[in-house]
């Protein structure tokens, strides 16, 4: 019922002072993280095909551009590493001198970026899967342990987060016990804790290169039909020790970050995707779109579902252009 009968909600949108003045979500710019590919082929940056103004960066030249979004005002990063050499164990994650436990190192020993690390297998095997094969499936305990190797190096390192990003059941717990038994109790984990099986990873898969050579990741990705099992799945982490929690991805998954907002208290993040990003980028180039609103638009509405953090690859393009 009406309070008056002439309640005109217009007044409240008239001006772009007032619009200003009343907008209820706001993008900080301190809640984006920046993804980085890391790359230890590279002697110089290489732009990535499928992703217009991202690039993998070489060993020398990545910290540069760490300390460019410092200056910036962007907060955090979140790193991914893309190796010399692969094995069906992956074995370069968890090497203590692989390729992002030395970015880690630099990046704390030269700035104050929060650094969240990726951890997974899949860009460091040899058939692109993010677990162990034995015979013809992924064999989930015993790529638990190789995550527990990985978290630690990478804690040793000086991590601020590991962000475990597999699906392997109990990944969270078998990661927090290796951490607070090896003396990192202040690490943080932040969990992929819904990571759904999504066509929109294609441009990251040749951004990282980690294409599975052979099936699909959907005996351990999730359905992305399945709502309930999503949290279910955050519910595990959450019980497992989870200081954070994820929806991945971001767009096409915003009644899930709702429910997640709705369902439980820790900080959830967002990742927008690689295609999320490519698309937006397409469009743009096509004339279809106004980039910059558009982005803008895309984020708020990220963020209006309920997400504290959004990591996106446009965090950088957004402080860039002023935008936030």
């Amino acid at each position: 019922m009406k309070t008056y009968p002439d309640m005109r909600l217009r007044r409240l949108r008239k001006s772009p002072e007032i619009r200003e003045i009343l907008t209820e979500t706001r993008i900080r710019k301190e809640k984006l993280i920046m993804p980085m590919f890391i790359d230890e082929n590279l002697s110089r940056p290489e732009e990535i095909k499928t992703m217009p103004g991202i690039f993998r960066y070489s060993e020398g030249t990545f910290i540069d551009k760490v300390k460019e979004y410092e200056e910036m005002g962007i907060r955090s990063v979140l790193l991914f590493g893309i190796p010399k050499s692969k094995d069906s164990r992956g074995s370069s994650s968890y090497d203590p001198k692989g390729i992002i436990q030395r970015s880690i190192k630099k990046i704390k020993d030269e700035t104050g970026i929060v650094v969240f690390s990726d951890l997974c297998l899949c860009e460091y095997t040899d058939n692109g899967h993010c677990g162990l094969v034995v015979g013809d499936r992924i064999d989930n305990d015993s790529t638990l342990e190789i995550y527990a190797r990985i978290a630690k190096s990478y804690a040793e390192a000086g991590t601020d987060g590991v962000a475990p990003s597999g699906m392997m059941d109990g990944q969270v717990g078998r990661i927090r016990r290796e951490l607070d038994s090896s003396g990192f109790t202040d690490t943080l984990i932040m969990a992929y804790s819904s990571k759904f099986s999504s066509s929109l990873y294609s441009p990251f898969r040749e951004a990282a290169y980690s294409a599975p050579s052979f099936g699909d990741r959907r005996t351990y990705q999730m359905n992305y039909a399945n709502r309930n099992e999503a949290m279910r799945e955050i519910e595990e982490d959450i019980e497992e020790g989870a200081d954070i929690v994820m929806v991945k991805p971001a767009l096409f998954y915003l009644d899930i970050v709702r429910e997640a907002r709705n369902r439980f208290q820790l900080p959830l993040a967002a990742y927008s995707v690689s295609a999320e990003y490519s698309m937006l980028m397409a469009a743009s180039s096509m004339g279809f779109i106004d980039l910059a609103p558009t982005v803008i638009e895309a984020n708020s509405a990220i963020f209006r579902a309920g997400a504290d953090i959004v990591i996106t690859y446009f965090a950088e393009f957004m402080v860039n252009k002023g935008l936030i």
